[in-house]
């Protein structure tokens, strides 16, 4: 039996289907908010020292969202190029890795911020 285009894009497709249906959904309120909350909003909250000196309030997902006096901080499915992946992955130059002057994140929150916004970084 010959096995034709159609078929074999079906099983390509029914793949990718079933790999994408294993991950999970990323909620700001229940996920990202408590890390931020917990490794962020020291610094970055209304008249904190992050945001006065960067304009970044995160403590609400509108103050993330609108990024600092420099630009957006999320763009939303890019992980590569979102200031804070690049913050807190050490990417950036290492006089700026966030959290400043504390401990870095554990990996399994940065995973949590990555899917975040590889998913689109969206407010639920």
């Amino acid at each position: 039996m010959k096995i034709g285009i159609l078929p074999s894009g079906v099983f390509c497709c029914a793949v990718f289907l079933l790999a994408a249906c294993g991950q999970k959904e990323i909620s700001y309120k229940a996920d990202v908010q408590p890390i931020l909350a917990q490794y962020c909003n020291e610094c970055h909250v209304a008249g904190g020292e992050g945001q006065q000196k960067s304009g970044l309030d995160m403590s609400s997902y509108e103050g993330l969202m609108k990024g600092t006096k420099f630009g957006a901080v999320v763009k939303r499915g890019d992980t590569l190029t979102s200031a804070m992946i690049m913050l807190v992955e050490g990417r950036a130059d290492p006089s700026i890795k966030m959290p400043h002057g504390k401990a870095p994140l554990p990996k399994e929150k940065i995973d949590v911020l990555k899917k975040w916004v590889e998913q689109g970084a969206k407010n639920n």
